[in-house]
């Protein structure tokens, strides 16, 4: 039996995944597997019964991502799965600061008492009025499950869009129309395109990476979307940019004091996958990894363990080992099996980065003595019997 704790509500139809060998428990304290959305971890106490996280979307700043591989946490993510949602959005964006909507309905909303505001309308319209999108330029910053649908779907409205990605995928890449041109540097990017949207993580290499120096270079009227994390913009330089007219409309959906109410940015409250199709979508895929990192020891989406799968064993046994991605480590787990006579049917060793995940099949269970052994070598967080 495992058990499960969910640190936020959890899309029903991801939860109804579970089998009758899952129970949810109000405690971490007993938990297997954490499931999580919104909820700040740094702070909290991380109990060693704990195996697994499943962040139900994509961005982990949440997660003490580190903390929990030195632990042997596998911590997940579900790329793609609310993609969808926060795609719709971009577009909406973009045609709410290309057209006037919101000005416009305020407008009319004020004048809801006057009994000629028919003819008022049509004298009034013209300042809501704006400019069409297709036809012109997008620049997409970051190619992934987002940027990608972003990037096909501006391209279907008729917009010519421009994508970089140093680091696309193989998948990403097929799955991009080939009316995507594909800039080599930020720099294009910044001086062709009419709308900026960003689509990229919030690292220590990203950070605040839309700044002073980015909107010097760009075309005058340009309109910024950040719909990904709200520390990629400088929002100080965005202000100056904004009053000098570099900017006409920021859109985002990260509300703070700066940008809240501010003459020429559109606030949204977060609403990128706040769609019932994403909650379920993000549910139904971390109970899925959680399922098969449980019961087969196979990893998928993580973002601090590589991905590792050996599928269903069919041996006897199966042990998992999580440790620190450094040399002799396979030799002494070899030589412990052998030393107490259990035989190796397969085995299988990933790496990313400073951490490292073997799974190892077994002719015949494994003994505590040898668990022990495995556990004491140097390096290794995590060893738990999988069957």
């Amino acid at each position: 039996m495992f058990q499960y704790h969910c640190l936020n509500p959890i899309s029903e139809k991801g939860l109804d995944i579970f089998t009758n060998n899952y129970k949810e428990t109000e405690s971490m304290e007993n938990a297997d597997a954490v499931l999580v959305r919104s909820a700040k971890m740094h702070e909290m106490a991380l109990p060693d019964c704990v195996k697994v996280i499943a962040r139900a979307g994509a961005g982990v700043n949440n997660i003490p991502v580190r903390e929990c591989a030195e632990k042997g946490i596998v911590v997940f993510n579900t790329p793609g799965a609310n993609a969808n949602g926060v795609k719709e959005l971009v577009l909406a964006g973009m045609l709410l600061a290309s057209r006037d909507i919101v000005g416009g309905i305020e407008w009319v909303a004020q004048q809801k008492d006057k009994e000629n505001i028919d003819k008022l309308a049509e004298k009034q319209k013209k300042q809501f009025a704006g400019c069409e999108i297709s036809g012109r330029k997008l620049g997409i910053i970051g190619l992934g499950a987002i940027g990608a649908m972003v990037a096909n779907s501006a391209s279907h409205l008729g917009m010519e869009v421009y994508g970089y990605d140093p680091y696309i995928s193989i998948d990403a890449a097929w799955n991009l129309s080939r009316t995507i041109k594909h800039s080599k540097s930020l720099d294009e990017i910044y001086t062709q395109c009419d709308y900026i949207t960003i689509h990229v993580p919030l690292l220590d290499s990203t950070k605040k990476m839309i700044n002073k120096e980015a909107f010097a270079k760009m075309k005058e009227g340009v309109v910024l979307l950040n719909f990904a994390r709200d520390l990629l913009v400088d929002e100080e330089a965005l202000i100056d940019a904004l009053e000098t007219g570099k900017v006409k409309k920021y859109v985002t959906d990260f509300a703070n004091p700066l940008v809240a109410g501010r003459e020429g940015i559109l606030v949204t409250p977060h609403l990128g996958a706040s769609t019932e199709e994403s909650e379920e979508n993000c549910a139904e895929m971390a109970v899925k990894e959680v399922r098969d990192f449980l019961e087969n020891g196979n990893i998928k989406n993580s973002v601090n363990f590589p991905n590792c799968d050996m599928g269903i064993c069919v041996a006897v046994g199966r042990i998992a080992i999580a440790h620190k991605n450094v040399p002799n480590m396979i030799s002494q787990f070899t030589k412990i099996l052998g030393d107490e006579g259990v035989n190796i049917a397969d085995m299988t060793n990933k790496s990313k980065g400073e951490f490292a995940y073997t799974l190892i099949d077994l002719e015949t269970a494994v003994s505590k003595g040898a668990l022990d052994a495995l556990e004491s070598v140097e390096g290794v967080s995590k060893v738990r019997v999988v069957k």
